[in-house]
């Protein structure tokens, strides 16, 4: 990230972070202050919220008006926050256990109801925190503490969730294309209604030694060789939709 940008987004008083050596979690929130820098979003209209997880931490690094809130509770939060103040660019830090797991009926109906909302899943396959346990998106046959002899639970495709359950901008991308990945997280800012990025990224200790998958460098070239073949990026839905809390005030 260039030094002028870490200067005006990032609380550099909260550095050094606390993410492993080869983590993306860093190239994620970095694409996201690129994003957010781009579009010329003023600051003090951006509300930046997060569960627990390695990704939710990284709202505490950023220099917005943030809330690190309870595990899988992040979108309930922002949807208050945006009923409270609908001017607000509000935007969710969560991880695939934060919000597929304990937060996943919280995803389910912040698509369903449209939600002005900007959602960034840090999908790292696993909760790396807490100790390397299987999450919802852990792939099939995949070793992690409560898998050793691997995974036998099918995993959840994050993207055709939210789609079936009423995103109307959903795009994936990963920590190996970079400027994709800035320019799905600014198309997503330009939805009016429930936007979500999945973003694939890393995770070097936990899943990665576990799985026998090589260096951190090695697991970024395995995301980029993968892409198209073993899973879509891209926009995957992009509508217009009526939007629920122009709905509420409308009606109220």
């Amino acid at each position: 990230m260039k030094e002028t940008l870490v200067n005006q987004y990032l609380r550099k008083e909260n550095l050094p972070h606390i993410w492993c050596a080869g983590c993306g979690n860093g190239i994620i929130l970095s694409a996201l202050v690129e994003a957010i820098d781009s579009l010329d979003i003023d600051k003090d209209k951006v509300c930046i919220v997060s569960g627990i997880g390695c990704s939710s931490r990284a709202a505490q690094y950023m220099k917005f008006d943030t809330v690190h809130t309870l595990h899988g509770r992040a979108i309930p939060y922002a949807t208050g926050i945006k009923l409270a103040n609908p001017e607000l660019k509000v935007i969710v830090i969560t991880g695939d256990g934060d919000c597929a797991a304990i937060g996943g009926n919280h995803l389910i109906h912040g698509c369903r109801r449209n939600i002005d909302l900007n959602i960034i899943v840090f999908n790292n396959n696993i909760y790396g925190m807490t100790g390397g346990q299987c999450s919802p998106t852990t792939p099939l046959n995949a070793r992690t503490t409560t898998t050793e002899e691997g995974n036998i639970s099918r995993d959840f495709d994050i993207c055709k969730l939210s789609e079936a359950a009423g995103a109307t901008y959903v795009a994936r991308s990963t920590v190996a294309h970079y400027k994709h990945l800035v320019s799905m997280i600014k198309q997503s800012f330009e939805n009016k209604g429930f936007s979500i990025v999945e973003a694939l990224t890393t995770c070097p200790v936990q899943y990665g030694r576990r799985n026998k998958l090589g260096k951190p460098s090695d697991m970024i070239k395995l995301l980029k060789n993968d892409a198209g073949k073993n899973f879509e990026i891209g926009v995957i839905k992009n509508t217009r939709e009526p939007e629920y809390i122009q709905e509420y005030l409308n009606k109220f």
